[in-house]
């Protein structure tokens, strides 16, 4: 395992980042679809934590290629739960909250440490794999949670788990015990990376910069490759190269035992900050937001699309067409799972459509989100979504 210094929190950011936006790139605009990705996945992480595994000593390629799959891994089983299996952000937090309880449970009681520093057998780093993967999961769902109570942009929404950080290292300067606050640290560098993706890739609409997914996971891809060729060299990160004379920190179990309040309040304050952004006016401004422009009346099916490139239009009807398909067909977790590619297509290509007719966007925007809306409410009514599907299709000149 690596030493625990500020390149490895560097690099872990960096991972959970391309987690986010690599997985969307192969999933939605490679167009391989979720299932497919997750299992493609799911065969490159047993082939890497093999290899990892067998290296019998921490080398930096090899770790930090095992942490990236992971990322990846860990955010598509979140993603296939929520888009495909309609499992409530909520209800998937509380889930994985109680697995990662459980690996740390059976890990402590066997092992008698969760110390990253005494992973030196195989059981032990067995554990310490299965934890990483489960607090990949857990820090996309409760990423994702807190963005859909909150309504906060993907720039806003950095600031959270970016704060929780700073909170922790302030416990842990104070005394907090030392384990602990790296537990909490890393499971919340996974919604701060995956923020971060966010605020680099989304459209510039949705108050991103707009660099797309494909060349978010290039730009951190790179800067993980360098870092790692750095860390192979300098071998800045290599426990065994430490100076042994290194002072340590004398644990105080009373002043730990103190700062465990530190921390529940540091939770209450960011659980009240959640509750009180959930009840700003945002929900009502996403309902008008829904709500399509009215402009729609006025324009013909043929003025809608003919500011835009067929091949795109055309993407975009064969995906609306295929949803209805699912949703006449009663698959209603096909279709919120086909409806999310249709929204990830459409953010995807504003910054290249939207400055080609404001207006025509603007329309079919509005269709979109209607039937964003329509599909993913809690209780969905097959009229509504058949309506709001025929009603985008008839725009985008499709057959209804």
């Amino acid at each position: 395992m690596p030493e625990v210094t500020i390149w490895f929190w560097i690099i872990k950011i960096l991972c959970t980042t391309v987690g986010e936006s690599f997985a969307d790139w192969i999933n939605m605009n490679l167009g391989v679809g979720l299932p497919n990705t997750a299992l493609i996945f799911t065969g490159a992480l047993a082939a890497v934590l093999a290899w990892q595994l067998s290296a019998g000593r921490y080398i930096p390629f090899v770790y930090w290629l095992t942490v990236v799959v992971v990322s990846v891994t860990g955010t598509l089983y979140t993603d296939i739960l929520t888009d495909s299996q309609g499992v409530p952000l909520a209800l998937s937090s509380g889930v994985f909250v109680g697995v990662l309880a459980l690996v740390f449970g059976v890990w402590y009681v066997r092992e008698g440490t969760l110390s990253v520093h005494s992973i030196t057998t195989r059981p032990r780093e067995l554990f310490y794999w299965l934890a990483v993967l489960v607090t990949f999961a857990l820090g996309t769902a409760t990423g994702d949670w807190t963005l859909e109570l909150t309504g906060w942009t993907a720039g806003v929404s950095v600031l959270l788990p970016l704060g929780l950080i700073a909170a922790i290292i302030v416990g842990w300067r104070l005394g907090a015990n030392a384990v602990l606050s790296f537990w909490l640290a890393y499971v919340l560098t996974r919604p701060l990376g995956a923020n971060l993706g966010d605020w680099l890739g989304s459209p510039s609409g949705d108050g991103g910069l707009g660099l797309g997914t494909a060349l978010t996971s290039v730009i951190f891809l790179v800067a993980i490759l360098a870092t790692v060729v750095y860390l192979t060299f300098s071998r800045s990160d290599v426990i065994e190269v430490q100076e042994p004379t290194r002072a340590l920190r004398t644990p105080s179990p009373a002043r730990e035992r103190g700062m465990l309040a530190y921390y529940a309040v540091v939770a209450v304050a960011a659980a009240a900050l959640l509750a009180w952004a959930n009840h700003q006016p945002h929900a009502a401004a996403s309902e008008e937001a829904d709500t399509p422009a009215p402009v729609a009346g006025h324009l013909t099916p043929q003025e809608a699309t003919a500011p835009f490139p067929p091949a795109e239009i055309a993407k975009f009807r064969t995906i609306a067409a295929d949803t209805l398909a699912k949703v006449n067909a009663g698959d209603q977790r096909a279709a919120t799972g086909r409806v999310t590619e249709l929204e990830t297509s459409w953010d995807d290509d504003q910054s290249t459509l939207e400055p080609k007719s404001e207006k025509v966007w603007g329309l079919l925007d509005g269709e979109i989100d209607q039937v964003l809306k329509a599909v993913r409410a809690p209780h969905p009514d097959k009229a509504t979504e058949v309506d709001a599907l025929n009603a985008l299709l008839t725009s985008l000149g499709g057959t209804t």
